[in-house]
């Protein structure tokens, strides 16, 4: 992998927690311009800029890329965003605290390099993906970085763990952090320290030269978009035609654009959370012919009604499923047969429950279209499933044993695709905790 150190354009210390925000596509342009309302320093007024319009501006609207130029501009004025004197890589740290709901094993910390990850590794392969993008998505973020000329927010990529790097971010957090905070809603806690010593830089960009591949955990959009935007910007230049190619060149003399912000963990480290379906209707079923439906494909069993918890009601295995339906929770559990566990993608219990549940059963065969089926992300917790078929809203919820990084670089270097909704990662990288500028 060819990374490189930047001058990153960060908040002072002071204002990190007024300025970071959570990632644009977490949360909707109502909820941001909640959060943001009476701080004029949220980075929310750059990344979903529509917040400085009436309600319901399209967040699409050529005003708002615009908006999203000027205020970053105001930002670097006023002194909310000041750039470093230095290239630098970063460690920053994500903490799931002890009580938090997640912290099922204790409190738990992940410790990411911030870097700029080589465009041309995106696009010939050595970034491998493992989820499809749709092309309106990539568009909207392609012209927040053309019009900002910068990235904005990171990617979030996991590389094969290796002891020496993890020795070296060892050392570096041994020592006192720039930024340390626990940020709301979530209650994560945020860790970032600044590398600056050059010997310890070239240490980490050698290192990387070795890792044979990277795999994008979260951020596939972005990704795409900022690699995009690298590669227009390189055919302007006529680099790919009438220069010697960049991968030739010596590392500080590839231009900057050639690079996107990315936040890299070790794979040994990441945690991926369930992502859970709900649907509206039982295709014209009533319960208990749904229920003998499943019993064709599942071990069907009801869990008692009272002495458990929603904690005990959660899928225990690979190819055990959680069913609430009716106000009862039920445990289903795939027949042997009915999954193929030497493929990559069979293997997947949401490839299961697609086939044998929404697709057999309820007649949902399109998980990106269909208006009957919604997903979960595992953070709201069993109690946000039921909810929703409680409020009638939704009549049944399934969830999902998660996946494992493990099954994501399988999938990636087999070059296939998982299905929609399958990873939710946490905790989400906070931004604003540094920018990268194409310039």
């Amino acid at each position: 992998m060819k990374i490189k150190p930047f001058r990153g354009i960060r908040p002072p210390k002071e204002l990190v927690e007024q300025v970071s925000s959570r990632p644009y596509d977490v949360l909707n342009s109502e909820e941001a311009r909640q959060e943001a309302a009476g701080n004029e320093m949220s980075l929310y007024h750059i990344i979903k800029p529509e917040i400085n319009f009436a309600p319901g501006t399209d967040e699409h609207d050529p005003r708002v890329y615009a908006e999203a130029k000027q205020q970053f501009q105001r930002f670097k004025l006023k002194g909310w965003l000041v750039q470093d004197q230095d290239p630098h890589y970063y460690v920053y740290a994500q903490t799931i605290p002890n009580g938090h709901r997640l912290a099922v094993s204790g409190e738990r910390t992940q410790y990411g390099l911030v870097v700029g990850a080589w465009v041309d590794d995106y696009l010939e392969g050595r970034i491998k993906k493992h989820e499809l993008t749709r092309r309106d998505k990539e568009e909207d973020r392609m012209k927040h970085v053309r019009t900002l000329n910068a990235n904005m927010e990171p990617v979030f990529f996991a590389y094969p763990h290796r002891e020496d790097l993890d020795a070296i971010i060892a050392n570096v957090v041994a020592g006192t952090p720039e930024y340390d905070f626990v940020a709301a809603p979530e209650g994560f806690r945020h860790t970032f320290w600044v590398i600056d010593d050059k010997a310890t830089i070239a240490k980490i960009t050698e290192i990387f030269a070795q890792i044979p591949a990277m795999y994008i955990a979260d951020g596939h959009h972005r990704s795409a978009a900022a690699a995009r935007v690298g590669a227009e910007l390189k055919m302007s230049a006529a680099k790919l035609l009438n220069d010697k190619m960049s991968a030739a060149k010596p590392l500080n003399a590839v231009p900057e654009y050639e690079f996107f912000l990315a936040v890299c963990f070790p794979d040994n480290q990441l945690n991926i959370i369930d992502y859970n379906r709900v649907v509206k209707d039982l295709n014209g079923l009533s319960e208990e012919e749904f229920i003998d439906a499943l019993k064709e494909d599942f071990i069907v069993e009801g869990l008692p009604v009272t002495g458990y918890g929603l904690q005990e009601c959660k899928p225990k295995a690979l190819h055990n499923f959680s069913l609430y339906l009716g106000g009862k929770w039920y445990s289903l559990t795939a027949k042997e047969g009915r999954y193929d566990d030497n493929d990559p993608i069979g293997v997947l219990d949401v490839t299961i429950s697609s086939n044998l549940i929404l697709d057999k059963i309820l007649g949902i065969k399109d998980l990106r279209s269909d208006k009957r089926i919604d997903f979960v992300g595992g953070i709201r917790g069993l109690g946000e499933l039921k909810r929703r078929v409680d409020s009638g809203e939704m009549k049944m919820a399934l969830a999902l044993y998660p996946v494992t990084m493990q099954q994501i670089i399988n999938i990636a270097d087999s070059g296939n695709i998982m299905p929609p909704k399958t990873t939710w990662f946490e905790p989400k990288l906070r931004s604003g905790l540094v920018v990268h500028e194409l310039k």
